[in-house]
Order: C-alpha cells, then sequence, then structure tokens
C-alpha cells in the first residue's frame, strides 16, 4: 500500500484557508518572500465549541531545530492585544517534537491548543507567529500570518 503525503509550496502574500463554518474564518500566509513546503490544521471549526482545537502540522524546515523561540503579536479590530514569546527549543532536554529537526526533514505534528476555551469576542484577530533559531531574535525560521474572523460571540 503507498502512502501520499500532499505538501503545498506557497508563494508570499498567497493566503490558504484553515478552516471556515457559521461561527470562524481562519486562514494564514506567510511573512516572507520564500516558498514553504507546509500545511497547517485545525478542528473543529468553531470559536462556540468548548473542547480543545486539534491542531496538525506538516513543515520541512529550511534550517535544523535545536533551538527554536516562538513570538506571537495579537490584534484585535486593529488594537494590539498580546504579545507572548515562548522558548520551546533550548537544545537540552527538549519535550516538543519540533526539537531537533533537521533541515530538510519533515516534521508531522499533532497537538491540542487550549485556546478554544477562551470567549473570543466577535470580530477580526490578526496573528502573526515567529520562529527563531536564536535568543536575539534576529535568525527567523518562519513567520505567519493568521487571520481570524469571529462572526458571532460566543457570550
Amino acid at each position: 500500500m503507498f502512502g501520499l503525503l500532499f505538501f503545498v509550496l506557497f508563494a508570499p502574500g498567497v493566503s490558504e484557508f484553515v478552516c471556515t463554518s457559521s461561527d470562524l474564518e481562519m486562514s494564514y500566509a506567510f511573512c516572507d518572500s520564500m516558498a514553504h513546503a507546509f500545511m497547517f490544521n485545525l478542528t473543529p471549526c468553531s470559536t462556540l465549541n468548548k473542547s480543545d482545537w486539534k491542531a496538525a502540522l506538516t513543515w520541512i524546515p529550511r534550517n535544523d531545530i535545536h533551538f527554536l523561540k516562538i513570538v506571537f503579536h495579537v490584534w484585535y479590530d486593529g488594537a494590539k492585544a498580546l504579545h507572548w514569546k515562548e522558548l520551546l527549543c533550548s537544545g537540552a532536554d527538549d519535550e516538543y517534537s519540533v526539537c531537533g529537526t533537521l533541515k530538510g526533514e519533515t516534521l508531522v505534528s499533532a497537538f491540542d491548543i487550549k485556546g478554544s476555551r477562551i470567549k473570543f469576542p466577535k470580530g477580526n484577530y490578526s496573528i502573526i507567529l515567529q520562529g527563531f533559531s536564536d535568543d536575539s531574535e534576529n535568525n527567523m525560521l518562519i513567520c505567519l500570518n493568521f487571520t481570524m474572523i469571529v462572526k458571532q460571540d460566543a457570550f
């Protein structure tokens, strides 16, 4: 039996839908000018569901991942709402599957996102996710620009 693995090479500025439903629409585009072998999926596609979101990621990084710092910038209806940094990989005792991935290897990961427990107000969210291979945030591995449109209040 043959398995088929599907990758999409994205050009800069081209938006890819993650999901769309009656209460949520989510898409992403890359911030840089290089093509990427990358896929991201999210279920359920709803802010009204009280369970965790299930995320699936497939990515072929262009660099080894021994150190990985993630930086989130979140805007809600044009106003800055959150700035958050998290060190995922430090090169010692790393707990995440992405850590240790070598340039050109296929990274396949599934994980839960606890954000669905948050009651998102209706509106437009812009989320910039940056991944850096150094603590000084000079060497960017990946940059994604997510757009999340919450179509109805969950209250």
